[in-house]
């Protein structure tokens, strides 16, 4: 080959990477909606300049059925035109002056129906894609995610599954008051709490009730949860808590400790003989994806979105990481549930001083016996009058707080940063609750534990709990057996780590599992596991929780920095 001839050459192989490069990418993304007859696809397109485009596309199955096509509205000042001819549909829209998107931006939804179910599936196939600038023909590949639709689920309404988690409620209530026959003895080993967590469980895996469908989770976690933290601290005796020692506070920071070096650890156990489930690389690596776990199990929710905004995992895989959080942390709970059950045993071989927590208790109950009187039906409408004003005024000020942080803080309204847990409603909503039950507890209104106060509290902190459980899918276990073992593994090393420590120190098993539960489940379900042990130590368990929100992100950073040193050696 000449000189020439190589110039060419090499000259050809620049203007088509450059092409390449400069290729734009067609997204249709998941269905928004996956227990549906109808739904959405949203359309994205990355940066791209164009005035007009012609898409035709048709369904992967005849039951599939494009409806209606619902243009951004950025691109109002276009004309759109949408028509079916048999199976197949076409897209025109057309404007005068060219449209520039710097960024991935959706240009349209796709309105479809279906009678089918599909799982996980390829819902649109793309025939031809023609994007023009001008009379300029623009390069575009194109990318479809299979979604899944329509699945079932037996009861979508909401009335009729919170009746099905009341009545899971009523069956272990009334079968656990049983002092004969084979419910004594079932209780001896399993407990009542327990059952409250894995009957909905059950319900959910069998298809009967799904917590994607339902809003019972999110009105009992951000109405029932606060207004139960408001009553289990109504009658608190803060001195008493703060008596319960330097304990608490270091059990907790081992189950941080314990989750920052689990991650690495569990990476390199597992990269013994699986090295491709620890593998990927890029974006796709697993170390990225497991520091939103770290975000998860440390903190919460806001630190585990500020995980993926700093490291940047593929949100294409990040389904597999919420799995992982959810089946791992939800088996880990009711693990902790079952040593309730035996607590005395555990207490016994940790040669526990329960000295403080047992002070805490008898005071309580002492005030409750001192002040206990019939309740009238004054007493419960100013009991919840106190629970639900209180949580009134904790939204209000949530709002409020987040809000004004979120948009005067860059370091709050980022969500790659460490503070980033200071802009969320859930973190300032429990704060305040918490608050204003401790303040409560300055005044005559304590006195409304004699009248039940705290027994309401725990009805709602029972009704969270099943609804919490509802979100457990038993057949998922199963579904990414990789990803599942690294979780197992890490949480297990995490367990270890606390029991270690608990044995050195001599600390109750309440410590080692409220520890536990404000670092991986954070304030939905820490004063669920306190509550537990006595209503009283609610409270105990939203603080540390709370706690846990602040510290988060930084456990986060330090364990996915661990993580990427190990994944790359």
């Amino acid at each position: 080959m000449s000189h020439f001839h190589k110039i060419l050459f090499f000259l050809g192989l620049i203007i088509l990477a450059s092409v390449s490069a400069n290729a734009q990418t067609l997204t249709f993304e998941k269905a928004n909606d996956n227990y549906s007859e109808n739904f959405d696809v949203p359309v994205n397109i990355d940066s791209i300049s164009f005035n007009r485009f012609q898409i035709k596309l048709s369904t992967s199955d005849p039951t599939l059925i494009i409806n209606q096509v619902i243009l951004n509205k950025k691109f109002s000042r276009g004309t759109l035109q949408f028509n079916s001819s048999g199976s197949t549909y076409t897209i025109d829209y057309s404007t005068e002056n060219p449209i520039t998107i710097t960024k991935k931006e959706k240009i349209f939804d796709l309105k479809l129906n279906t009678t089918n179910r599909f799982s996980d599936e390829n819902l649109i196939v793309l025939n031809e894609s023609s994007f023009y600038n001008q009379s300029n023909l623009i390069s575009v590949t194109h990318h479809i995610k299979p979604s899944t639709v329509n699945q079932f689920v037996f009861f979508k309404n909401d009335a009729i599954v919170f009746g099905l988690l009341m009545l899971s409620l009523g069956f272990v209530f009334y079968t656990e008051s049983k002092k004969e026959g084979f419910w004594p003895k079932f209780y001896k080993y399993i407990p009542g709490l327990l059952m409250c967590y894995m009957i909905p469980a059950i319900f959910n895996s069998l298809g009967l009730i799904s917590a994607d469908v339902s809003q019972t989770y999110y009105i009992a976690s951000r109405y029932l949860l606060p207004a139960s933290l408001v009553l289990l601290t109504i009658s608190i005796d803060l001195k008493a808590v703060f008596n319960l020692g330097w304990k608490a506070l270091v059990m907790f920071f081992t189950g941080t400790i314990g989750i920052i070096i689990g991650g690495p650890i569990a990476i390199l156990i597992i990269s013994t003989f699986s090295p491709e489930t620890v593998g990927g690389a890029g974006f796709d690596a697993v170390w990225r994806g497991l520091a939103t776990l770290a975000g998860s199990w440390i903190g919460g929710g806001a630190n585990q979105a500020a995980m993926l905004e700093i490291y940047g995992f593929n949100q294409e895989l990040y389904g597999g990481m919420v799995l992982v959080d959810i089946v791992v942390a939800n088996i880990w709970m009711a693990v902790l549930l079952l040593g309730i059950g035996k607590r005395e045993k555990i207490d016994k071989w940790l040669k526990a001083d329960n000295t403080a927590i047992n002070a805490l208790q008898e005071k309580v109950q002492t005030f409750s016996e001192k002040t206990i009187r019939i309740p009238s039906l004054t007493d419960f409408l100013m009991i919840l009058a106190f629970a639900f004003v209180a949580v009134g005024i904790a939204h209000y000020g949530a709002d409020v707080i987040s809000t004004y942080l979120s948009n005067n803080f860059v370091a709050v309204s980022d969500p790659r940063s460490a503070l980033s847990s200071f802009g969320s409603q859930f973190f300032w909503l429990i704060s305040i609750a918490t608050l204003i039950g401790i303040l409560l507890s300055f005044t005559k209104a304590k006195n409304y534990e004699g009248a039940g106060a705290s027994k309401i509290g725990s009805v709602f902190i029972y009704i969270l709990v099943a609804t919490i459980g509802m979100k457990m899918d038993l057949g998922k276990i199963f579904e990414n057996p990789g990803l599942i073992l690294i979780g197992l593994v890490w949480m297990t090393i995490h367990a270890a780590f606390l029991i270690l420590i608990a044995k050195l120190i001599k600390a109750p098993y309440f410590f080692l599992a409220v520890g536990s539960q404000a670092n991986v489940g954070g304030a939905a379900s820490a004063p669920v596991v306190a509550a537990a042990f006595h209503p009283s130590l609610a409270t105990v368990g939203a603080l540390l929780a709370v706690f846990g929100y602040v510290v988060g992100t930084y456990g986060a950073l330090l364990c996915a920095e661990l993580m990427r040193i190990v994944s790359v050696g």
